[in-house]
């Protein structure tokens, strides 16, 4: 048993020291193994879980207006017979419950007359389609720390495109794929050995390929954060091995299994379909988690999944932006991004999410309207004193809703009055421009500048 504990510190020492301390070949390993332990802990904690049980509903109540909508789009590009083997192939893993499924939903969509539904039908069917969208994004954020939402004005007019666009471009491609076997001058080529041999391999592949770009299509344009290419193809690849991973045993082990039939009678395709899609939006949700661990790798660095910050570090942090921003500003640079500021200071993004709010609602900072927007002090550094702004980080939030110190303390009040003022005894007047100047010491004047 001691054997065992002194296995498991050693193991602990070396997954969470510093990995320049380690040699070169162990730092990818290391890398790899804290991934995994991220992707578990996101998935034991519950709320990627939670996310893909929320959409589950959300798609079952969305889909046949989402594919209504699909089809009449597609209709008038001529490419809208690709709708139905398509959707046969997502439903696979269900094995003949997923062709029943996939006839059925065939023939609602038929029925469907877009036309004849009228403006207020019509903003219904669009309004249940856009909610599912807008679910897919908060899973989406969430997944990738991002606690702003889109304005709505751009939220709708991504949306839309979503919708509008992205099935056209992506059944033509698959109209595309599918023709080129049947392509005179690709029939030719496959007569020849090498090329033969690729195409066959390429056609193998060309499924796996393809629900791969469509899962980077989702990680790039979905969350409200710039995603970069490189990540979310990693994302989507690694998400595109789960998926087809995941079919395979999800139709050997349940969708061929008839113990639910027996149990569930009529309800079992009900059931495996519930199951799957929550699966599917899984599997999604991990890739997205990876996409964002590639893009973010010093998140990998903790073992919790927010940083945690004691209250001497949050102090620092905002003092740490404040200064920086304003020395920014004061030697004619740019005004630095969330990102850039993140990287600079070594932290996780998240970790400057509420520094960066408390600064703005005390109008030390100001965000630009640039995307990604960068930050510029809101008024004159001079004007700003270190002592006003530690008061405003100590108070930050006391004025809203919550814990009221109650029932007053005379002693504890007399104690904080008398710390506030040998604070500012100590930093006189300081002000935020001679901290970004790098210049510590404060004027020889005891007149306190205003904020």
């Amino acid at each position: 048993m001691q054997a065992k504990t002194v296995f498991v510190t050693r193991l602990e020492q070396i997954l969470w020291s510093e990995r320049g301390t380690h040699p070169r070949w162990q730092r990818p390993l290391i890398g790899l193994a804290r991934l995994v332990h991220a992707l578990a802990r996101d998935l034991t904690e519950g709320n990627l879980r939670l996310h893909a049980m929320g959409l589950v509903y959300t798609t079952l109540l969305s889909l046949v207006p989402l594919l209504a909508v699909s089809f009449s789009v597609l209709k008038g590009f001529g490419v809208h017979n690709q709708l139905e083997p398509l959707l046969q192939n997502a439903l696979a893993p269900l094995g003949e419950s997923g062709q029943e499924i996939n006839t059925r939903l065939i023939e609602f969509v038929d029925r469907m007359q877009v036309g004849v539904l009228g403006s207020v039908g019509l903003a219904l069917l669009l309004y249940t389609v856009i909610s599912l969208i807008q679910k897919i994004e908060q899973a989406f954020n969430y997944a990738w720390r991002v606690e702003r939402p889109r304005p709505f004005a751009q939220r709708f007019t991504q949306y839309m495109s979503v919708l509008l666009v992205g099935p056209v471009l992506f059944f033509s491609a698959l109209g595309l794929s599918a023709s080129l076997g049947d392509n005179v001058y690709v029939r030719s080529l496959m007569e020849v050995a090498p090329f033969g041999v690729l195409l066959e391999l390429a056609r193998i592949l060309a499924p796996y390929l393809l629900i791969s770009l469509t899962f980077a299509f989702f990680y790039m344009f979905v969350p409200n954060a710039r995603v970069r290419i490189v990540s979310a193809l990693v994302g989507a690849l690694a998400a595109g091995l789960l998926w087809e991973g995941a079919g395979a045993l999800f139709s050997t082990f349940i969708g061929g299994s008839t113990r639910y039939t027996a149990i569930y009678s009529s309800l079992a395709i009900l059931i495996l379909l519930m199951i799957w899609i929550y699966v599917a939006w899984l599997i999604l949700l991990v890739g997205a988690s990876i996409a964002f661990y590639h893009q973010h790798p010093h998140y990998l660095d903790g073992r919790t999944r927010e940083p945690r910050l004691s209250n001497r570090l949050r102090e620092r942090l905002t003092l740490q932006l404040a200064t920086r921003i304003a020395r920014a500003h004061h030697c004619g640079q740019s005004a630095p991004s969330q990102i850039q500021l993140a990287a600079a200071l070594g932290v996780a993004e998240g970790a400057l999410e509420q520094p960066l709010r408390l600064l703005e609602s005390r109008e030390v900072v100001l965000a630009t309207a640039t995307e990604p927007p960068g930050y510029v002090p809101a008024q004159d550094p001079e004007r700003i004193t270190i002592a006003w702004l530690l008061a405003r980080i100590r108070g930050f939030e006391e004025e809203e809703d919550g814990y009221r110190a109650r029932p007053p303390e005379a002693a504890l009040d007399t104690l904080e009055t008398r710390l506030e003022q040998s604070r500012e005894e100590v930093l006189g007047a300081l002000t935020l421009a001679a901290l970004a100047r790098d210049d510590g010491d404060a004027p020889e004047n005891d007149d306190k500048a205003t904020a």
